[in-house]
Protein backbone atom coordinates (compact mmCIF):
# COMPACT_ATOMS: atom_id res chain seq x y z
CA UNK A 1 0.00 0.00 0.00
CA UNK A 2 1.32 3.59 -0.99
CA UNK A 3 1.65 6.22 1.35
CA UNK A 4 -1.36 8.09 -0.25
CA UNK A 5 -3.69 4.91 0.04
CA UNK A 6 -2.53 4.55 3.80
CA UNK A 7 -3.59 8.95 4.39
CA UNK A 8 -7.45 7.77 2.41
CA UNK A 9 -6.99 4.90 5.39
CA UNK A 10 -6.85 8.00 7.92
CA UNK A 11 -10.07 9.01 10.15
CA UNK A 12 -11.50 11.87 8.62
CA UNK A 13 -11.74 14.72 11.35
CA UNK A 14 -15.10 15.29 12.59
CA UNK A 15 -17.03 18.37 12.14
CA UNK A 16 -16.43 19.08 15.69
CA UNK A 17 -12.73 18.55 15.27
CA UNK A 18 -13.28 20.66 12.11
CA UNK A 19 -14.53 23.50 14.40
CA UNK A 20 -11.77 23.78 16.74
CA UNK A 21 -9.62 26.36 15.35
CA UNK A 22 -6.44 27.08 17.69
CA UNK A 23 -5.09 30.39 17.87
CA UNK A 24 -2.24 31.15 15.44
CA UNK A 25 0.64 31.53 18.32
CA UNK A 26 -0.55 28.82 19.92
CA UNK A 27 0.04 27.01 16.19
CA UNK A 28 3.51 24.33 15.74
CA UNK A 29 6.30 25.96 14.10
CA UNK A 30 5.78 23.79 11.01
CA UNK A 31 9.01 25.11 9.26
CA UNK A 32 12.08 26.89 10.72
CA UNK A 33 14.33 28.91 8.65
CA UNK A 34 17.72 29.69 10.27
CA UNK A 35 20.65 31.88 9.15
CA UNK A 36 19.72 30.71 5.30
CA UNK A 37 21.93 32.25 2.64
CA UNK A 38 21.91 31.76 -0.92
CA UNK A 39 23.96 31.97 -4.00
CA UNK A 40 23.91 31.58 -6.98
CA UNK A 41 26.89 31.36 -9.39
CA UNK A 42 28.50 28.41 -7.55
CA UNK A 43 28.41 31.16 -4.63
CA UNK A 44 29.39 34.65 -6.36
CA UNK A 45 25.91 35.90 -6.67
CA UNK A 46 24.22 36.08 -3.23
CA UNK A 47 20.67 35.98 -3.62
CA UNK A 48 19.62 35.53 0.23
CA UNK A 49 21.11 36.96 3.54
CA UNK A 50 20.92 35.36 6.78
CA UNK A 51 17.01 34.67 6.76
CA UNK A 52 15.19 33.80 9.86
CA UNK A 53 11.68 32.99 10.05
CA UNK A 54 9.27 30.20 11.78
CA UNK A 55 5.99 29.69 9.72
CA UNK A 56 2.98 28.25 11.66
CA UNK A 57 0.74 25.12 10.59
CA UNK A 58 -2.37 25.71 8.91
CA UNK A 59 -1.67 29.61 8.48
CA UNK A 60 -1.05 31.64 5.13
CA UNK A 61 1.82 33.39 4.96
CA UNK A 62 2.82 35.95 2.10
CA UNK A 63 6.41 37.14 0.96
CA UNK A 64 6.20 40.69 -0.52
CA UNK A 65 8.63 42.92 -1.96
CA UNK A 66 10.16 44.41 -5.48
CA UNK A 67 11.06 41.78 -8.12
CA UNK A 68 14.27 40.29 -7.82
CA UNK A 69 14.24 40.61 -3.77
CA UNK A 70 14.69 37.05 -2.86
CA UNK A 71 10.72 35.88 -2.41
CA UNK A 72 10.57 32.98 -4.88
CA UNK A 73 14.07 31.77 -4.27
CA UNK A 74 13.50 31.89 -0.68
CA UNK A 75 10.21 29.55 -1.62
CA UNK A 76 11.87 27.40 -3.53
CA UNK A 77 14.64 26.54 -0.81
CA UNK A 78 11.66 25.47 1.21
CA UNK A 79 11.34 22.16 -1.03
CA UNK A 80 14.89 22.41 -2.55
CA UNK A 81 13.84 23.55 -6.09
CA UNK A 82 16.30 25.29 -6.04
CA UNK A 83 18.73 22.32 -6.25
CA UNK A 84 17.65 22.16 -10.07
CA UNK A 85 19.64 25.39 -10.49
CA UNK A 86 23.20 25.04 -11.76
CA UNK A 87 25.58 26.45 -9.71
CA UNK A 88 23.41 27.07 -6.79
CA UNK A 89 24.67 26.84 -3.02
CA UNK A 90 22.76 27.68 0.33
CA UNK A 91 24.37 27.79 3.71
CA UNK A 92 21.94 27.35 6.77
CA UNK A 93 19.00 25.16 7.27
CA UNK A 94 15.39 25.03 6.89
CA UNK A 95 13.48 22.35 9.37
CA UNK A 96 10.06 20.74 8.56
CA UNK A 97 8.78 19.15 11.50
CA UNK A 98 12.23 19.28 12.82
CA UNK A 99 14.14 17.85 9.91
CA UNK A 100 16.53 19.81 8.12
CA UNK A 101 15.49 19.33 4.65
CA UNK A 102 19.35 19.88 3.50
CA UNK A 103 20.41 17.26 5.85
CA UNK A 104 23.08 14.64 3.73
CA UNK A 105 20.61 11.26 2.61
CA UNK A 106 16.92 13.72 2.68
CA UNK A 107 14.83 11.92 0.41
CA UNK A 108 14.39 14.74 -2.26
CA UNK A 109 11.69 13.49 -3.98
CA UNK A 110 9.68 13.00 -0.63
CA UNK A 111 10.57 16.00 0.12
CA UNK A 112 8.65 16.87 -2.89
CA UNK A 113 5.94 14.83 -2.30
CA UNK A 114 5.10 16.86 1.45
CA UNK A 115 6.38 20.44 -0.34
CA UNK A 116 3.69 20.83 -3.07
CA UNK A 117 4.49 23.35 -5.50
CA UNK A 118 1.95 25.51 -7.43
CA UNK A 119 3.57 28.04 -10.27
CA UNK A 120 2.96 31.46 -11.27
CA UNK A 121 1.50 30.20 -14.38
CA UNK A 122 -1.03 27.38 -14.53
CA UNK A 123 1.25 24.29 -16.43
CA UNK A 124 -1.79 21.37 -16.35
CA UNK A 125 -0.20 18.05 -18.63
CA UNK A 126 -1.11 17.88 -22.03
CA UNK A 127 -3.06 15.07 -20.61
CA UNK A 128 -6.98 14.56 -19.76
CA UNK A 129 -8.52 16.03 -16.28
CA UNK A 130 -8.71 12.90 -14.70
CA UNK A 131 -4.94 11.86 -15.69
CA UNK A 132 -3.59 15.41 -14.69
CA UNK A 133 -4.73 14.54 -11.11
CA UNK A 134 -4.13 10.90 -10.96
CA UNK A 135 -0.78 11.38 -12.36
CA UNK A 136 1.29 11.89 -9.26
CA UNK A 137 -0.84 8.73 -7.51
CA UNK A 138 -0.04 6.82 -10.33
CA UNK A 139 4.31 7.59 -9.84
CA UNK A 140 3.79 6.82 -6.32
CA UNK A 141 2.25 3.24 -7.11
CA UNK A 142 -1.40 3.95 -6.41
CA UNK A 143 -3.14 1.39 -8.96
CA UNK A 144 -6.39 0.79 -7.97
CA UNK A 145 -8.90 2.39 -10.31
CA UNK A 146 -11.31 2.73 -7.97
CA UNK A 147 -9.20 4.40 -5.19
CA UNK A 148 -7.26 6.43 -8.02
CA UNK A 149 -11.16 8.13 -9.25
CA UNK A 150 -11.86 8.39 -5.43
CA UNK A 151 -8.27 10.56 -5.20
CA UNK A 152 -9.34 12.34 -8.22
CA UNK A 153 -13.03 13.20 -6.72
CA UNK A 154 -11.53 14.45 -3.35
CA UNK A 155 -8.71 16.61 -4.97
CA UNK A 156 -10.93 18.37 -7.55
CA UNK A 157 -13.50 19.22 -4.81
CA UNK A 158 -10.89 20.33 -2.37
CA UNK A 159 -9.58 22.87 -5.20
CA UNK A 160 -13.67 23.91 -5.83
CA UNK A 161 -13.06 22.43 -9.53
CA UNK A 162 -15.41 19.26 -8.46
CA UNK A 163 -18.91 20.74 -10.23
CA UNK A 164 -17.45 22.47 -12.94
CA UNK A 165 -15.24 19.10 -14.89
CA UNK A 166 -17.32 15.91 -13.41
CA UNK A 167 -18.78 15.19 -16.32
CA UNK A 168 -15.83 16.31 -18.75
CA UNK A 169 -13.48 14.57 -16.80
CA UNK A 170 -11.77 12.70 -20.32
CA UNK A 171 -11.40 16.64 -21.87
CA UNK A 172 -7.89 17.59 -22.18
CA UNK A 173 -6.64 19.91 -19.45
CA UNK A 174 -5.42 22.65 -21.56
CA UNK A 175 -8.93 23.23 -22.74
CA UNK A 176 -10.18 24.85 -19.61
CA UNK A 177 -10.07 28.30 -19.02
CA UNK A 178 -7.14 30.13 -16.94
CA UNK A 179 -8.33 30.13 -13.57
CA UNK A 180 -9.50 26.27 -13.95
CA UNK A 181 -6.17 25.73 -15.17
CA UNK A 182 -4.66 27.02 -11.80
CA UNK A 183 -7.20 24.97 -9.72
CA UNK A 184 -6.47 22.16 -11.55
CA UNK A 185 -2.69 22.38 -10.86
CA UNK A 186 -3.62 22.90 -7.11
CA UNK A 187 -6.26 20.14 -7.31
CA UNK A 188 -2.39 18.02 -8.71
CA UNK A 189 -0.34 18.86 -5.79
CA UNK A 190 -3.03 18.03 -2.94
CA UNK A 191 -3.76 14.95 -4.86
CA UNK A 192 -0.10 13.75 -3.17
CA UNK A 193 -1.80 14.70 0.27
CA UNK A 194 1.39 17.15 1.29
CA UNK A 195 1.84 18.66 4.45
CA UNK A 196 2.66 22.23 2.74
CA UNK A 197 1.38 24.53 -0.01
CA UNK A 198 4.30 26.46 -2.09
CA UNK A 199 2.53 29.36 -4.12
CA UNK A 200 4.77 31.46 -6.21
CA UNK A 201 2.12 34.35 -7.63
CA UNK A 202 -0.34 31.81 -8.38
CA UNK A 203 -3.14 34.51 -9.20
CA UNK A 204 -0.93 36.68 -11.13
CA UNK A 205 -1.81 35.62 -14.87
CA UNK A 206 -5.65 35.36 -13.78
CA UNK A 207 -8.65 38.20 -14.18
CA UNK A 208 -10.42 39.69 -11.06
CA UNK A 209 -13.00 37.35 -10.53
CA UNK A 210 -10.58 34.31 -11.48
CA UNK A 211 -8.14 35.84 -8.89
CA UNK A 212 -11.35 35.94 -6.16
CA UNK A 213 -12.02 32.17 -6.52
CA UNK A 214 -8.31 31.06 -6.10
CA UNK A 215 -8.13 33.20 -3.23
CA UNK A 216 -11.54 32.03 -1.45
CA UNK A 217 -10.01 28.60 -2.08
CA UNK A 218 -6.75 29.62 -0.80
CA UNK A 219 -8.15 30.26 2.80
CA UNK A 220 -10.56 27.29 2.61
CA UNK A 221 -7.28 25.03 2.02
CA UNK A 222 -5.33 26.35 5.17
CA UNK A 223 -8.02 24.52 7.15
CA UNK A 224 -5.64 21.56 6.24
CA UNK A 225 -2.39 23.33 4.53
CA UNK A 226 0.09 25.18 5.59
CA UNK A 227 0.31 28.03 2.68
CA UNK A 228 3.37 29.67 2.19
CA UNK A 229 2.85 32.27 -0.88
CA UNK A 230 4.72 34.98 -2.89
CA UNK A 231 2.44 37.58 -4.08
CA UNK A 232 3.24 41.02 -5.61
CA UNK A 233 -0.20 42.28 -4.90
CA UNK A 234 -0.59 43.88 -1.78
CA UNK A 235 -4.02 44.04 -1.30
CA UNK A 236 -4.13 40.34 -1.86
CA UNK A 237 -1.38 39.50 1.24
CA UNK A 238 -3.69 42.04 3.40
CA UNK A 239 -7.22 40.23 2.02
CA UNK A 240 -6.30 36.40 2.88
CA UNK A 241 -2.68 36.04 4.79
CA UNK A 242 -2.17 35.50 8.48
CA UNK A 243 1.00 36.62 8.66
CA UNK A 244 3.68 38.75 6.19
CA UNK A 245 7.51 38.84 5.01
CA UNK A 246 8.58 41.93 3.72
CA UNK A 247 11.74 41.50 1.50
CA UNK A 248 13.95 43.73 0.39
CA UNK A 249 17.28 42.87 -1.41
CA UNK A 250 17.57 39.23 -0.64
CA UNK A 251 16.86 40.54 3.33
CA UNK A 252 14.14 39.76 5.10
CA UNK A 253 13.29 43.18 6.50
CA UNK A 254 10.34 42.53 8.57
CA UNK A 255 7.97 39.20 9.24
CA UNK A 256 4.93 39.22 11.77
CA UNK A 257 0.90 39.32 11.42
CA UNK A 258 -0.31 41.12 8.53
CA UNK A 259 -2.03 43.18 9.92
CA UNK A 260 0.64 44.64 11.66
CA UNK A 261 2.86 44.98 9.16
CA UNK A 262 0.34 46.85 7.25
CA UNK A 263 -0.74 49.27 9.94
CA UNK A 264 2.14 49.91 12.12
CA UNK A 265 5.47 48.59 10.44
CA UNK A 266 8.33 48.86 12.51
CA UNK A 267 11.06 49.61 9.33
CA UNK A 268 10.49 52.70 7.62
CA UNK A 269 11.78 50.68 4.65
CA UNK A 270 8.52 48.58 5.18
CA UNK A 271 6.34 51.26 5.57
CA UNK A 272 7.81 53.19 2.34
CA UNK A 273 6.84 49.94 0.19
CA UNK A 274 3.34 49.28 1.48
CA UNK A 275 2.33 52.99 1.10
CA UNK A 276 3.85 52.83 -2.04
CA UNK A 277 7.14 55.55 -1.79
CA UNK A 278 9.29 52.66 -3.31
CA UNK A 279 9.23 49.71 -4.95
Amino acid sequence: MSNIEKDLTEQTPTKEEKKKVVALSKREDIIRIENLNFYYNKGKKQALFNINMNIKENSITTFIGPSGCGKSTLLRSINRMNDLVDGAVVDGDIFIYDQNVYDNGVDVAKLRTEVGMVFQKANPFPLSIWENVAYGPKTQGVKNVNVLNQIVQDSLTKAALWDEVKDILNSPALGLSGGQQQRLCIARAVAMHPKILLMDEPTSALDPIATLKVEELILELKKEYTIVMVTHSLTQATRISDMTGYFLDGSLIEYGRTKKIFTSPKDPRTEDYISGRYG
